[in-house]
């Protein structure tokens, strides 16, 4: 069983730290520009930063959903991949956001699009579950090229 799910465990995992990773770079900015809690506005290195963070705290529930249906119902090599290449871009967006408004834009189209892709390989492991005779030996059938490759 575990080795069914080992990938998206571990990009769940490193999910969770790139998350707090974030929400330290908001405590560290707080510090830096002497902005306390439940203060949201000051210096604008700041507002970048604290709304880089929130953005990526709003996207993370998405995404470990759309990671684990996708791993589970299509193919976990596959789901585990697009969740790496997904933080990657979160990372970036973060970065660049930090910098400057218009950083963010690059990765943040590049987070959505592998948001869709994930949303994608999801509902087609769920129509194939659901829709073909046999959906455990179909979706192996679909699968068994991806798992060659992971």
């Amino acid at each position: 069983m575990r080795e069914q799910i080992d990938l998206l465990a571990t990009v769940t995992v490193l999910g969770v730290l790139e998350q707090a990773y974030f929400a330290l770079q908001v405590i560290y900015a707080r510090r830096k520009f002497k902005i306390s809690p439940p203060e949201t506005s000051g210096h604008p290195e700041f507002e970048r930063i604290f709304r880089a963070q929130a953005n990526c705290t709003e996207y993370f529930p998405i995404f470990v959903s759309l990671l684990w249906v996708a791993g589970i119902f299509f193919h976990q090599g596959v789901a585990a991949a697009c969740g790496l290449l997904y933080l990657y871009t979160r990372f970036k967006y973060f970065q660049g956001y930090a910098l400057a408004a218009q950083g963010r834009l690059g990765p943040l189209y590049a987070s959505a699009r592998l948001l869709w892709l994930l949303l994608g390989l999801a509902v087609a492991g769920l129509l194939a579950h659901f829709l073909l005779p046999s959906s455990s030996t179909g979706m192996a059938a679909l699968g068994r090229p991806l798992q060659l490759l992971g």
